[in-house]
């Protein structure tokens, strides 16, 4: 019952529907690709921890993370319970995968004064990673600070790219937002954890059994443990750690690439533990909306990365 109704998203990316509130003039927010998963060999730092200053195994998800495009700035108005789009200024540089995704108004937008807030419209740019995929995702990035300072830094960024470092650094928390893998169509037992029936039940061994009062109304109840299709849902991850931001792909790169994705060829950030998703699936990214005071500490120290081939499995 705590992610129902079980839908299916209708997009292979993450939907952002809160940002954290910061008083920091930057944007709140990333995204990148997941490439798998390696270890390292870091020097724990945790001051409450048993292993205090000693080397200890680190498990890691890579994600590569190509540089974001800036599309065009939004303009957005409070009212009531909800925003509501004000106006738009886009960019005069498009290539041609962003002008299949935009229609060009046939008016053009301007810079208003009476607004709340203001928003990036971003483009990610798969054409420079080697996962074959060209039409890029379009969503928005929230900037913190006041009107003022947003809108100063919107229109600096505006046509231009930007880069991970200039969102995140090393050793933050942030929140991970991605699409779970789909399993297509399950039984009760896989998708729900229903026990097994003993081997002297009368029918079926993996069905729930005698549904009892979930059916005395007439019909069955939506409660009720089914078969239907599972996964692909949108799922947040809250506070994980940013291990390292890397710049040079020789360093992380596996013999033989990573499985099912390749070499690394830009930019990459490496999260503690694993994150959802599927490879060669976006993950999003943001400033944590209820970071964990009492796990902040330190970047640890890396003293081995391992690039051994990871074709066996």
């Amino acid at each position: 019952m705590q992610f129902w109704p079980r839908v299916r998203s209708r997009q292979s990316r993450a939907r952002i529907r809160t940002w954290p509130a910061n008083k920091d003039t930057k944007p709140l927010g990333f995204a990148g690709y997941k490439v798998g998963m390696t270890h390292l060999l870091v020097t724990d730092n945790n001051p409450n921890s048993l292993t205090k200053g000693q080397e200890i195994f680190c498990p890691v998800t890579v994600l590569e993370c190509p540089p974001l495009k800036i599309v065009s700035i939004k303009f957005y108005k409070n009212s009531q319970n909800k925003s509501y789009l004000v106006s738009e200024v886009l960019a005069d540089n498009f290539d041609k995968q962003r002008e299949q995704l935009l229609t060009t108004p046939k008016k053009k937008g301007k810079e208003i004064t009476d607004f709340d807030f203001v928003r990036l419209l971003c483009c990610t740019q798969p054409k420079l990673t080697g996962i074959g995929k060209k039409k890029p995702e379009l969503f928005e990035v929230a900037i913190g600070g006041d009107k003022e300072q947003q809108l100063k830094l919107a229109k600096e960024k505006l046509g231009k790219e930007m880069n991970v470092t200039e969102v995140f650094k090393e050793g933050q928390q942030l929140d991970a937002h991605a699409i779970t893998k789909g399993k297509g169509f399950q039984g009760p037992v896989k998708r729900f954890g229903v026990t097994l029936r003993q081997h002297k039940s009368e029918k079926s061994r993996r069905n729930p059994g005698t549904l009892g009062a979930w059916r005395a109304q007439g019909h069955i109840m939506w409660r009720t443990a089914h078969a239907g299709k599972m996964g692909f849902h949108l799922r947040t991850e809250y506070n994980k750690r940013l291990i390292k931001i890397g710049n040079k792909p020789e360093e992380i790169n596996t013999l033989g690439g990573f499985l099912d994705y390749g070499l690394i060829k830009n930019q990459y950030i490496l999260i503690l533990g694993s994150t959802t998703g599927a490879r060669k699936h976006l993950v999003r990214f943001t400033e944590p909306i209820r970071p964990n005071k009492q796990t902040m500490w330190e970047t640890p120290q890396i003293v081995y990365t391992s690039t051994s081939s990871k074709q066996g499995r």
